[in-house]
């Protein structure tokens, strides 16, 4: 009987063990959903591995932000990693403007996973931030092919010859194709899984991608005498990062939410695909790959909410005077605000001396600041 009681305690010890590990594995599995942001914080010359020629290379991997993949990649593209992490670096600058007059204000952290908890939601801001980042590596990768910054990559010399009655192709193009193919092969490998949420990142990750390459302009160099634009050399060149920034913010205010459509086939028989992507109400037209998708409801962003990682609107600047988002009664949530004075001394009247001298003057003024309750 003691022989019975054993096994049976036993036999439950390991059931609770296999739902821990069950339990565990699925948080790991979200948890590491862009895990690789984290580079942003660490990416210095002390945490660089570099080779004989002093070329840096990779993140130490004792670092575990990157995966095998990721750190292969890094080390078959020399210099790709000063690119990844300068795009990070413009996405995460361009996400605080984009959202700086709304509630939630793409706050960071210094953790590896830099957005926070917001990460591991399905909800429009977390869609905006796979786009944004997915974009900066994308956009940032294209343009350090074509300044020769990475070892693996040049110019898009494709675009080459005539193209027009007034103008041929020539000079640099920014390469958007390695660009685009490396941004997939690097961002897109931290996503595991065959879930809703695995497909919804990988979605927007790819939207993200192609808006870069869709906002690609030609750009002309004239050539003639005296001036004159007889001749025109051409090349493709990457849109400004804010212009990016601004098309993935109408996305995210016009974003879709999705649920999962197997099309009427057996789900477990074929592969989890983005493309089966379709909109909850049946009345929406189907997102595009630029659109920006998501599955759940935002959470109001108005207080602290350890659990959904929100700081809420507390202490936040506010604009008295705006009926719009950034105003006193919307961003700070019926709260209510306080209004303070304080002196600023910034230099002024500044006057450039040949050569080479600038002198300022110092200029104090009053401002009047509100700030939510």
């Amino acid at each position: 009987r003691d022989t019975m009681r054993v096994l049976a305690l036993l036999a439950a010890v390991r059931a609770v063990c296999a739902l821990l590990v069950s339990s565990l594995s699925g948080t790991e599995a979200v948890n590491n959903s862009g895990r690789w942001w984290g580079i942003v914080n660490v990416a210095s010359s002390a945490n660089l591995l570099t080779d004989s020629r002093n070329v840096q290379l990779v993140l130490d991997p004792s670092l575990q932000l990157l995966s095998r993949r990721q750190r292969r990649l890094i080390r078959q593209n020399p210099g790709v990693l000063h690119a990844i992490a300068g795009g990070l670096h413009a996405a995460i600058k361009e996400c605080k403007w984009q959202f700086r007059s709304r509630r939630w204000n793409c706050p960071t952290t210094q953790s590896p996973n830099v957005f926070g908890k917001i990460v591991n939601r399905g909800c429009r801001e977390t869609a905006f931030v796979f786009a944004i980042t997915s974009a900066g590596v994308t956009h940032a990768v294209a343009r350090s092919c074509s300044e020769g910054s990475i070892e693996s990559c040049t110019c898009d010399y494709r675009r080459r010859g005539p193209g027009g009655p007034d103008w041929h192709w020539g000079g640099c193009s920014d390469n958007i194709d390695f660009g685009r193919a490396f941004g997939r092969e690097f961002v897109d490998s931290s996503e595991r899984g065959r879930d809703l949420r695995f497909l919804i990142n990988l979605h927007n990750n790819e939207a993200g991608r192609t808006t870069v390459f869709s906002e690609m302009r030609q750009e002309c160099k004239c050539h003639g005498m005296s001036g004159s634009c007889t001749v025109r050399t051409c090349w493709m060149r990457l849109p400004s990062f804010r212009a990016v920034g601004d098309f993935l913010k109408d996305r995210f205010d016009g974003a879709s939410r999705v649920v999962y459509s197997n099309k009427g086939s057996n789900r477990a028989s074929r592969r989890a695909d983005p493309r089966h992507l379709e909109p909850e109400n049946p009345a929406h037209k189907p997102p595009s790959v630029r659109d920006l998708v998501y599955f759940e409801k935002s959470p109001n962003f108005c207080s602290y909410n350890g659990k959904t990682g929100t700081p809420g609107t507390v202490g936040r600047n506010c604009n008295s005077s705006s009926p719009a988002l950034d105003g006193c009664e919307l961003l700070c949530c019926g709260r209510g605000y306080r209004t303070r004075t304080e002196r600023v001394t910034e230099r002024c009247n500044c006057t450039f001396h040949w050569c080479c001298h600038v002198s300022c003057l110092n200029c104090t003024s009053t401002q009047t600041l509100h700030q939510c309750l």
